[in-house]
């Protein structure tokens, strides 16, 4: 059996440590999510979605417990080692795109490549043109984010996510900022990208009509998985 794409195990996240006051965020969640696997991360607001998805994403470290990208355990690495490991395994779409206002279209979803390999070079040009053109904005290639509008910006930051062709996506509320119309279109190249490339899709929604496309839905409600 190949060792699935992420893996928490007794995963705790706390914070003020050293101080008075220690807030425990999570409460030993156990966690495995499989290659090509679409799956919905639900909860009321406060209840440690951004805190798991910080944590999966290796933004954060848990306070205990143990996470596993791929089958390799993290809590040995360091950082030089999870920056490397993040960059070329998680991509990530945010709810408000965080696209580089002076860079085109296609410098924006070269960006990965280039922070990864240190310059740009024509493969990467011509990858980022490629992702354009399949998430529908081919010809906006030299437009910058300013002029797009939010539906398409949230397109170009579909497309930088998967520029590096990552096994795991993270997407934190990424229809949030839009209307319904445009929601629904901008998820369906999620589901898109999750059937042709089998990467793994853990998405974080308020949108339970989204959620209830999703192949399988977790909830989350004062930092335990409840179902």
């Amino acid at each position: 059996m190949n060792a699935p794409i992420v893996e928490l195990s007794c995963v705790r996240k706390s914070y003020g440590i050293g101080t008075p006051v220690v807030t425990e965020v999570l409460h030993g969640i156990d966690l495995r999510i499989d290659a090509g696997e679409l799956v919905a991360l639900v909860g009321p607001s406060g209840s440690g979605k951004s805190t798991l998805l910080n944590l999966i994403g290796l933004l954060e470290r848990p306070t205990s417990g143990e996470i596993a990208i791929g089958g390799r355990p993290v809590s040995s690495l360091d950082e030089a080692q999870i920056t490397a490991l993040r960059g070329r395994t998680i991509g990530f779409v945010f709810q408000f795109h965080h696209l580089l206002p002076e860079f085109t279209a296609l410098e924006n979803v070269m960006m990965p490549a280039i922070i990864d390999r240190g310059m740009p070079d024509e493969e990467a040009a011509r990858t980022a043109a490629e992702l354009l053109a399949r998430v529908g904005l081919a010809g906006a290639e030299r437009k910058r984010p300013g002029q797009l509008s939010g539906g398409m910006q949230q397109r170009v930051a579909i497309a930088r996510a998967l520029s590096l062709s990552p096994p795991l996506i993270l997407a934190d509320e990424p229809t949030g900022n839009l209307d319904t119309r445009t929601a629904d279109e901008v998820f369906e190249l999620l589901l898109e990208f999750n059937r042709t490339t089998q990467a793994a899709c853990l998405i974080v929604t308020h949108d339970m009509r989204l959620a209830a496309r999703c192949r399988r839905r977790i909830e989350i409600v004062d930092g335990r998985l409840v179902s």
